[in-house]
């Protein structure tokens, strides 16, 4: 029912896996860009994967586009409790500090941790 790629996806995403995230929402997005959803998935482990680097600016400005994607979706598509995603994205919004636009990489840890999001597929 649904791409391959989109199964990979969960298991990458549980694992924290975000840069191969990309690779796979990438791969469904180049075949249909209209699919907003996978688009605002996308933003979102780009997002998760810059913060890691200190990148907050980028961040913000990524789950902010992910939400604005998602929201027309909720409260559940393509198998996923986007309602719970929305979620997810808003308390990493909020935890994220707004004075700063980038940390360097080796004060990364300094940053809040954001919430954990075990992202599963629902028939």
């Amino acid at each position: 029912m649904y791409p391959m790629e989109y199964y990979e996806f969960f298991v990458k995403f549980n694992e924290g896996d975000y840069y191969t995230c990309h690779d796979l929402l990438e791969e469904i997005w180049m075949t249909d860009k209209n699919n907003l959803f996978i688009k605002g998935l996308l933003q979102m482990t780009v997002a998760l994967y810059h913060y890691g680097y200190g990148n907050v600016k980028g961040v913000r400005m990524m789950m902010q586009a992910a939400h604005q994607y998602l929201r027309p979706y909720r409260p559940f598509y393509w198998g996923v409790d986007v309602e719970e995603v929305c979620t997810f994205i808003e308390r990493c919004l909020a935890l994220m500090p707004v004075d700063v636009e980038r940390v360097d990489f080796s004060h990364v840890n300094r940053l809040p941790s954001l919430p954990p999001l075990i992202l599963l597929l629902h028939d």
